[in-house]
C-alpha cells in the first residue's frame, strides 16, 4: 500500500496489516525483529493469497510500536501500551472498513496479544470483518532465542550481530513468568535473551519463516476465527 496511489485500490480489498513493536532484543537483534518479522510474514501471505483470491490483497505500512512494558528496562525500547495500542488497532479497522472488505493483523509479538483480542473482538462486535493472525511457530522459544536469530539471518542478515558469546534464560517460559511479571525482562535476563540463539542458521531461519508463512496463509483463506477474533486453523477441530 505505501507505495500505491488511491486509484489502484480496488473494490474491497483483504488488507494484511503487520504488528510489530519497537524493543530490545538482546545484544545481536534490531529493535525492529518483530516488525521485520510481521512485515516478512504479512507480504509472502499476500503473494500466496492472491492468486486464489477473488479481490486484491494489500499489505499495510506497519504498526511498528506495541505493547512492550516487560521490556521497559533496556535502553532503546518503545511501548504505548495496551489503552493506546488498542485505540491505534481499534481505528485502523473503522479507518480501513470505509473502503476494504476485510481486514487481518498480522502480529509478531506476542506482547500485544491481550489488545488484539481486544480490539478485534470489539470490531467483530461492531460489524467489521476483522481478525488477527500470530507469526509463531510451534516449540520457538520466546525471544531473541534460536527462533528470532535464525529468521533474522535469513530476512535481514547484515542487522544480525555476532552471537557467539550471547546467553540468555532458556527455562521454559512458564517457569520464569512469576518473575516476569513481577520485574520484567531485565529482572530475568540481564542480556535480554529468553532464550538460546546458539546453532542460529539462515537455513533455519528459512523454515521457520517459511512455516510462519504457510499457517498464516492457512488460518486467513479459512477465515475462521474465535470470539476474539483469532484466526484458528482450519486443520485443526475446535475442542
Amino acid at each position: 500500500m505505501a507505495g500505491a496511489a488511491w486509484t489502484d485500490v480496488r473494490a474491497a480489498p483483504l488488507v494484511l496489516v503487520p504488528v510489530g513493536s519497537t524493543e530490545q532484543h538482546g545484544p545481536h537483534l534490531p529493535l525492529s525483529t518483530d516488525t521485520v518479522i510481521a512485515e516478512a510474514v504479512a507480504g509472502r501471505a499476500a503473494g500466496a493469497l492472491r492468486p486464489d483470491a477473488e479481490g486484491q490483497v494489500l499489505v499495510a505500512p506497519a504498526i511498528a510500536f506495541g505493547a512492550s512494558g516487560e521490556h521497559a528496562g533496556f535502553p532503546g525500547t518503545v511501548s504505548i501500551g495496551h489503552e493506546a495500542l488498542k485505540a491505534v488497532l481499534v481505528e485502523t479497522v473503522r479507518s480501513l472498513a470505509l473502503w476494504a472488505g476485510r481486514v487481518v493483523f498480522v502480529n509478531g509479538h506476542g506482547g500485544n496479544v491481550p489488545t488484539l483480542d481486544a480490539a478485534t473482538g470489539q470490531m467483530r462486535a461492531e460489524g467489521h470483518d476483522a481478525a488477527w493472525v500470530g507469526c509463531g511457530v510451534p516449540g520457538g522459544d520466546a525471544h531473541a532465542g534460536f527462533t528470532e536469530t535464525s529468521a533474522m539471518l535469513h530476512l535481514a542478515p547484515d542487522l544480525v550481530r555476532p552471537f557467539d558469546a550471547v546467553t540468555g534464560d532458556a527455562r521454559p517460559l512458564a517457569a520464569i513468568m512469576p518473575d516476569l511479571v513481577a520485574g520484567g525482562v531485565r529482572a530475568v535476563s540481564p542480556s535480554g535473551v529468553l532464550g538460546d540463539p546458539a546453532g542460529a542458521s539462515a537455513e533455519r531461519g528459512r523454515e521457520i519463516v517459511a512455516a510462519m508463512v504457510a499457517s498464516a496463509v492457512r488460518r486467513i483463506a479459512g477465515g475462521r476465527a474465535d470470539e476474539r477474533g483469532r484466526l484458528l486453523d482450519p486443520a485443526v477441530p475446535r475442542t
